[in-house]
């Protein structure tokens, strides 16, 4: 079992960036494949973007590809989501995966 724990959310500008962390402890990541998702009040919990740790293969959902970037830290233990271009459509909390394990979230917020 692998703990997950997610920083960086905050309160942004539309058309801001910020940069998501999932550190990871007790169980290697870096051959396994890490997602991202989010979940809105009152909506489903949607994928984003994962990463394969060992062929660092990337993939994303098309409504966030081309503004936001999942990578992993060359030890293997932080996957990071660099999110551009933020729109208030973005507001949610955001979270990683491995496998069945999630860590509790980072909440991101989008307005002027």
């Amino acid at each position: 079992q692998v703990q997950l724990v997610e920083s960086g959310g905050a309160l942004v500008q539309p058309g801001g960036s910020l940069r998501l962390s999932c550190a990871a402890s007790g169980s290697k990541i870096s051959d396994s494949y890490t997602s991202w998702h989010r979940q809105a009040p009152g909506q489903e919990r949607e994928f984003l973007a994962g990463i394969n740790g060992y062929s660092r293969f990337t993939n994303y959902a098309g409504s966030v590809k081309g503004r936001f970037t999942i990578s992993m830290d060359s030890a293997g233990n932080t996957v990071y989501l660099q999110m551009n271009s933020l729109k208030p459509e973005d507001t949610a909390a955001y979270y990683c995966r491995v496998g069945n394990d999630w860590g509790q979230g980072t909440q991101v917020t989008v307005s002027s």
